[in-house]
């Protein structure tokens, strides 16, 4: 019944003891490096006094007492790297010089010599157990204490001398406080760092809910006033061709444009404010789809709706053409997304700023990616002022650089303008962002 516990026993004290991982000692906060010199200087006393004790009161030939004493000030210098190793070569060399101790004991060759330890082992083992204790598991370090305890009282206990000092029981004593305190020392570092990792995560999580807070109130003044001229816009136009009597087909065909638009832009807004109120900052723009749940329910334009961008642009009163070059491949949501806000963008930026004039989109699928191109004429007719804040371009650039793509947006030679994208096939981040458009960039 005993072999099942002692057998878990055995293996939990060969995971915790028998290793031999690096384990360095960080330097001090305020003092730097000064305890690891403090410590060799521990060893090399240590190593010096075990020699001393050994070879002149225990009657331990000089070329053992030597080595046991290089062997247990060593230990010292190695727990500064390597603790559970140290701690192994210090207990090996506490019971080598026990063993011989005992010879000379038995021999008459040394008479009331401490034993089973010397006073040197006791100080190296002692500095040994405390940087265990340090960096170590608190299971671990008692493990060891249990172990170095047994070893003491199977040697003085069990199988004994004859004419000597013990120090068994210091032995055990002193190690048994020194564990205590460093399992302290790291208990108390080991909150600390919990701590301020919780400060982290709180900080971070206060951040997180600041932008949160942020959005939402951006999204419910979206709603409460963009939304609703949007809205009275759609009704006005749905209204006014009955306020005319006879209206032409002409102005019904525009007024029925204009509440298309109005209604589309509704649309778009909605999605926006779901973007906006969704709780994942990480993807504030829903280009990821599904697989992180931020994205709102309704569909994303993709470049499958272009033409009917295109047309809608014409009706405006643009000379639109298209031309496609490569075979059409699939690209992740976030490209295609992007590709027709950039195309949009850039044909309501010509529809702004250069009316009359001819466009050209071109759409040039490359097995690298997607390259777009929207390219106006000189406008014919007086560029009205435009209310816009100019942050169209800054947007399009956002959009391509958040999938590792770029935009760069020119004047022309013949006095026109011209907006050019690459968008990565995968939408991996992966160039840098594109330099600032030359003198005479057209600002929306």
């Amino acid at each position: 019944m005993l072999a099942g516990p002692i057998r878990r026993w055995l293996r939990v004290l060969h995971d915790d003891l028998w290793t031999f991982r690096a384990d360095p000692l960080p330097p001090s906060v305020w003092l730097r490096w000064f305890p690891h010199g403090l410590l060799c200087l521990v060893a090399f006393g240590v190593s010096f006094g075990a020699v001393a004790q050994l070879g002149s009161n225990g009657g331990v030939g000089v070329q053992l007492a030597l080595l046991i004493g290089l062997a247990q000030g060593g230990a010292v210098v190695l727990a500064l790297r390597r603790p559970v190793p140290a701690w192994w070569m210090s207990t090996a060399a506490m019971l080598a010089g026990a063993v011989e101790v005992r010879r000379q004991l038995r021999a008459g060759d040394a008479h009331d010599f401490t034993w089973p330890w010397s006073p040197a082992g006791i100080i190296g083992h002692m500095a040994v157990m405390l940087l265990l204790a340090l960096r170590v598991r608190t299971r671990a370090s008692a493990e060891a204490l249990a172990v170095t305890a047994f070893l003491t009282y199977v040697v003085q206990g069990l199988w004994g001398a004859s004419d000597y000092t013990p120090t068994g029981v210091i032995a055990v004593v002193l190690s048994s406080v020194v564990v205590v305190l460093g399992v302290a020392v790291r208990g108390r570092r080991v909150a600390r760092a919990e701590l301020v990792e919780q400060t982290t995560l709180t900080a971070e999580e206060r951040a997180r809910r600041t932008v949160l807070e942020e959005r939402s109130r951006i999204a419910r003044e979206l709603h409460d006033v963009v939304a609703h001229h949007m809205s009275v816009i759609s009704i006005q136009a749905q209204v006014a061709p009955h306020l005319v009597e006879q209206p032409s087909a002409e102005l019904i065909e525009n007024l029925q444009g204009i509440r298309q638009n109005a209604l589309e832009a509704l649309t778009e807004l909605r999605r926006v404010l779901g973007v906006l109120r969704s709780e994942n900052p990480e993807d504030p723009y829903g280009l990821r789809g599904s697989d992180t749940g931020a994205a709102p329910d309704a569909p994303q334009p993709t470049l499958d709706r272009l033409d009917a961008l295109i047309e809608n642009t014409r009706a405006a009163g643009l000379d639109v053409t298209t031309e496609f070059k490569g075979r059409a491949r699939s690209y992740t949501p976030g490209v295609e997304l992007s590709a027709y806000r950039i195309v949009q963008e850039a044909l309501s930026n010509a529809l702004r700023h250069a009316p009359g004039s001819r466009v050209c989109v071109e759409v040039t699928h490359l097995p690298s990616g997607l390259r777009l191109a929207v390219t106006n004429s000189r406008p014919h007719r007086p560029v009205p002022p435009s209310p816009g804040a100019g942050h169209g371009l800054l947007g399009m650039r956002e959009r391509a650089t958040m999938l590792g793509g770029t935009v760069t947006a020119a004047g022309t030679p013949a006095g026109g303008f011209a907006v050019s994208a690459f968008l990565p096939r995968d939408g991996t981040p992966s160039v840098p962002s594109p330099a600032p458009p030359p003198t005479g960039e057209q600002s929306p």
